[in-house]
């Protein structure tokens, strides 16, 4: 959990930054670069939790070998979509801050932000395998320790280039493209110089990594996880397509609490994450009470923690919300939505464990089916709630959340049954 929260500073770190500097339309092109990168670049997290679940399994079925060759097939996928996306980068990027409505002072500002940070592509792809893989072998302590140098580096440099350097919003580009080079770094460094090291060097050796037959169970996983991650994102950049439609100041506010909610998901994802692996290894040992008591143990203990967090919301929203604002005017409205804060941990809780559970199963064609049926919900009530301003928008959010759940319960049972044959 707390190499969740960790990771969400990054996005809260940028937009405190830059609200700083006092100027409703920078503040809102990071939230559309922002945006703009999780559709390009978190899509593609399936390769972490991908990786995730196949590592467990493989720990309880095949060994260190297994493990250090899901790693390795993980890394090969992750750099050859990298190069894809450097390759295409001329059309998609221009495409994509159409699609999310940037237009005049945010668009120009967008633009400079998303141009430099878009090169860090081959060390995103990489860390998400690569940090995909420790989290599968329960080294949960060195992912948190590479998480908060990253951001603590992140952050660092974003204050020294935008308020010590003067560079605007193209400080906040560059903070986050050598924060990410330098965290593959780190990386490359732990895995190598460990027993994964060894490991992986003999799975190289003994070849068959690009062997079609051997990546086709990777890339099934990864499909099916790769379109259910298009959807949310999809989802997640009608928020800002929606809110630009209304201006600078609801564009920047939804995306003060839009950076809030991304906290909230990763607090609580770290539940996400432990299902992965505990659920993971029992579907991998074949144990059926192992395996449901994990589910009902770990949804509780999210429940709990879901409880804290919109209770701190509801003692502290105001003052959080003030402290992003770049402007009077970004506060009031900012401010008018603090209660979606308080709703959000408890529509998201159930979904982000069973997320975890169904990864770990590698249900994910099912996982897959619920996302897409909670997409045509959310469809549906952002066309209803079209006269609610902001507020229908986040409703039609948490309802997203909710259905999301509600379908993932509804195919529990059978999806227990049919794996847990003895």
């Amino acid at each position: 959990m707390v190499t969740n929260v960790a990771t969400a500073l990054i996005g809260i770190g940028d937009m405190w930054i830059v609200g700083q500097l006092g100027d409703a339309p920078t503040q809102g092109a990071v939230d559309v670069g922002a945006r703009l990168f999780a559709v390009l670049f978190t899509v593609m997290n399936f390769l972490k939790t991908g990786t995730t679940g196949l590592v467990a399994q493989a720990g309880t079925r095949s060994g260190a070998q297994a493990q250090a060759m899901v790693l390795l097939r993980g890394l090969l996928v992750g750099l050859s979509i990298a190069l894809l996306l450097l390759l295409v980068k001329p059309f998609v990027l221009p495409l994509a801050l159409d699609a999310l409505g940037a237009t005049g002072s945010v668009r120009e500002a967008a633009d400079v932000y998303a141009d430099i940070r878009y090169w860090s592509a081959p060390a995103v792809m990489a860390n998400f395998a690569a940090i995909g893989f420790l989290v599968g072998q329960r080294r949960m302590k060195t992912v948190l320790v590479v998480e908060v140098l990253y951001n603590l580096l992140n952050v660092g440099l974003g204050l020294w280039f935008v308020l010590g350097l003067d560079w605007g919003i193209a400080g906040i580009g560059w903070s986050s493209f050598i924060a990410e080079f330098a965290k593959l770094a780190l990386l490359a460094a732990i895995l190598l110089g460990s027993a994964t090291g060894r490991s992986l060097i003999e799975s190289i050796r003994s070849g068959g990594i690009a062997s079609l037959s051997a990546l086709k169970p990777f890339l099934a996983v990864n499909r099916d996880l790769f379109l259910r991650t298009l959807v949310l994102v999809i989802a997640m950049a009608g928020l800002t397509r929606l809110s630009a439609e209304r201006g600078a100041v609801v564009l920047a506010a939804n995306g003060i609490l839009y950076q809030l909610f991304v906290f909230t998901a990763l607090l609580l994802d770290g539940f996400e994450n432990a299902a992965q692996v505990l659920n993971g290894e029992r579907a991998g040992a074949q144990d059926r009470k192992g395996f449901t008591f994990y589910i009902r143990a770990i949804l509780w203990r999210g429940m709990a923690a879901a409880a804290l967090l919109a209770g701190a919301f509801a003692l502290l929203a105001d003052p959080i919300l003030a402290s992003f604002a770049a402007t009077e005017a970004v506060r009031i409205e900012a401010q008018s939505l603090a209660p979606w804060l308080i709703v959000i941990p408890f529509a998201g809780l159930a979904g982000f464990v069973l997320d975890g559970i169904f990864v770990g199963a590698s249900w994910t064609r099912a996982l897959l089916l619920t996302m897409v049926g909670a997409g045509l919900v959310y469809a549906l009530a952002l066309w209803l709630s079209w006269p609610l301003g902001s507020h229908g928008l986040w409703l039609s959010f948490s309802l997203f959340l909710l259905a999301r759940a509600a379908f993932q319960l509804a195919l529990l049972p059978r999806l227990i049954k049919r794996e847990f044959t003895r």
